[in-house]
């Protein structure tokens, strides 16, 4: 997902795709452990899509706070 579909998402759809990406990314490192992955990018893209999650959590927080 792009950062500025991210950006459009609500809170509440924020947290619901950070747990759906946290749950994806235990998987692909547990799959890694005990499997090659068909993709080894899949690890690296799903923990920047959390980043950027948090990020733009972070983000809307500074903003509520400074109103």
């Amino acid at each position: 997902m792009k950062i500025k579909d991210m950006r459009e998402l609500s809170d509440e759809e924020l947290e619901v795709e950070l747990q759906r990406l946290h749950k994806a990314g235990f998987d692909l490192r547990a799959q890694s452990v005990t499997e090659k992955l068909e993709d080894p990018t899949l690890l690296t893209k799903t923990r920047k899509d959390i980043a950027r999650i948090l990020t733009i959590r972070k983000e809307r927080q500074i903003a509520k706070a400074g109103k």
